[in-house]
Parts: C-alpha cells; structure tokens; sequence
C-alpha cells in the first residue's frame, strides 16, 4: 500500500535500461502482487482481515506459502519482490494477535524464507500516499494512525529478522559505489 509495486516495476526498468548493469549481472526477475493473487484465488477480502481472526490469520497462512512458492521458482536468479512473507506476519500482528503472528515465524517454510531475506535486501516503504485507492481487494487503513501502527510491526520484525545495521550499511556502500560509476 504504498507503491511497492510501482518500485519494483521501476527497478525493473532501471536494471533493464542500464547497460553497465547489464554486463556485470542478469536481469532481476520481478515478483509481483502475490498476496492480491491469493485473496482473489481463496475469495477472501479486504474485511476478512479485520472482522474474523480465524480468517484473517488463514490467509496470512497462505500468503506465506505462496510467497515461498513463488521465491522457491526462482531458484537461484535473483529477483525483485513488491512483498515477503514479513508482510503476513506484520498483517497478523496488527489483525489477529502477537501469538498467532508469532506462529507464523515457526517451521522449515518459515526458516527458509527468513534465511533468504537474511542473505538479501530488504526495503522498508514509509506508509504514505493520499493517491491509494480502494480497489476492492487491498486493506486500506481507517486512518493514518492505523497505517503507522502497522509500520512499526514491520520495523520490529525487520529488526528481528535481519541486522538492519548491516543491511543500512551495505545499502550505503552500493549507493556510495553507484555515485563513483563502478555500480
């Protein structure tokens, strides 16, 4: 909800576009929208995640398995994703409860996917954008009290799952190289 989507697709479009980049590496494959394609194939909407918790926390169950499944495709390339399995989580702390959000981070599915984000970057988009719209199938917040709360779940479990430090810091050093043009 705030323009995930759009930063991929422009990432895209940057590596695309950039002929050093496309020398040195391959093309990112890009992820995309994985959560909408599981509300809409298992019919759940935008009010399951805040009228039923047993629904709510069904679906961050699904997202989590299709998001893996979708990284698991990939196998080895490299990619760009508009969400991760961090997003259920955030969503079911928020919506359901810090227990049953917590046993979304336990097994082998779970494990494998924090080990990805581990050895990846991961973005953090400040909410914002006064342009969303409700479509139908996205959760728009009540207000911007709500949005921010729900950030604040993904900069705790950013916090937990990866070193934020380092990650800063090799963000900082890829910038820091793209500004000398060895990027």
């Amino acid at each position: 909800s705030t323009g995930k989507t759009t930063l991929v697709t422009a990432l895209g479009e940057y590596f695309a576009q950039n002929l050093e980049l496309q020398r040195s590496t391959s093309q990112p494959h890009q992820l995309k929208e994985v959560a909408r394609g599981v509300l809409i194939r298992h019919q759940f909407t935008a009010n399951d995640i805040t009228s039923s918790k047993t629904r709510a926390l069904e679906l961050q169950r699904l997202i989590i398995q299709a998001q893996a499944t979708a990284e698991d495709a990939l196998q080895d390339t490299w990619y760009i994703a508009d969400r991760s399995a961090l997003d259920a989580v955030a969503y079911a702390r928020q919506y359901v409860g810090e227990a049953e959000a917590r046993s979304l981070r336990e097994g082998a599915v779970w494990q494998e996917i924090e080990d990805k984000m581990r050895a990846g970057v991961v973005v953090l988009c400040e909410p914002g954008g006064e342009w969303l719209i409700d479509d139908g199938v996205r959760l728009m917040p009540r207000d911007q009290a709500e949005w921010f709360a729900l950030n604040s779940h993904f900069q705790v479990l950013l916090a937990e799952c990866v070193d934020a430090k380092a990650e800063a810091e090799m963000a900082l050093k890829r910038l820091r190289i793209k500004r000398h043009g060895t990027f």
